[in-house]
């Protein structure tokens, strides 16, 4: 009994891999948060759909176990990839005492990348993505990888940077950035990567992302010493010595 873990990436079609939609397709049970369900509403038809709203992660893992248990075809699915931030550790986790129940993650396009295309090349280099959430991370703990990856000088990808009840993180992990850089970091945001007329993106300073609202539906990068502005995008460098070629 197979359960496949499913990365839908953005959310349009577009941008869903070949081998996501077919797992989908073929599936007898679609299992996911019901605003993510909403983003695949034409491959759902016909299927039995299991969905919980925000915080049902370990409900929806137990249903998908229950139903590969009764011999159906079960997908899982997670927005971007279903192995970063995604349903697919947990569950690994809840079904690692059951007999006959294998996992497979299929993936798919992360947040960070996805933001990453629409701001430019901010990522060609050393990055860590960090969530700001500090819903199942401590705060410290947060703070501490915050330090740690800007001290090294990497760039930054930030999931999770504000919600209504979280509408400072955002602020104090700036704080904490521009302890080891320039008020003036090239930095980038982007919210609803992909999603069509809601899709929103601005490139800025560090000092004038630190009062930027924004909320879970947003991506924020923030770039290191070597990210460069070239026609109005986000761009880190490589590190190649660009002479006559250029």
């Amino acid at each position: 009994m197979i359960i496949q873990a499913v990365g839908l990436g953005p959310g349009d079609l577009a941008h869903i891999t070949p081998c996501a939609l077919s797992a989908i397709e073929n599936c007898d049970v679609l299992v996911g948060y019901s605003g993510y369900i909403k983003l695949i509403k034409e491959k759902a038809s016909g299927k039995e759909i299991i969905s919980t709203g925000m915080k049902g992660e370990i409900k929806r893992c137990i249903a998908a176990i229950e139903e590969a248990k009764k011999g159906k075809r079960v997908c899982i699915v997670s927005s971007g990839d279903a192995g970063i931030y995604g349903m697919a550790s947990l569950l690994y986790e809840l079904s690692e005492l059951e007999e006959n129940i294998d996992i497979e993650v299929i993936p798919g396009i992360t947040a960070a990348i996805s933001a990453a295309a629409i701001l430019g090349s901010p990522l060609s280099n050393d990055f860590a993505v960090i969530s700001l959430s500090d819903l199942l991370t401590p705060w410290d703990v947060i703070e501490r990888r915050l330090k740690a990856c800007s001290a090294a000088d990497m760039v930054l990808c930030l999931y999770n940077p504000g919600s209504i009840n979280r509408s400072d993180h955002l602020q104090h992990a700036c704080d904490i950035v521009m302890e080891h850089r320039s008020v003036n970091t090239h930095c980038g945001y982007v919210r609803n990567a992909y999603r069509g007329k809601d899709q929103e993106s601005l490139i800025c300073s560090l000092e004038e992302l630190a009062v930027t609202k924004v909320d879970m539906f947003t991506i924020v990068i923030i770039g290191n010493s070597c990210t460069k502005l070239i026609d109005g995008k986000l761009v880190t460098s490589r590190g190649y010595e660009l002479g006559n070629e250029k």
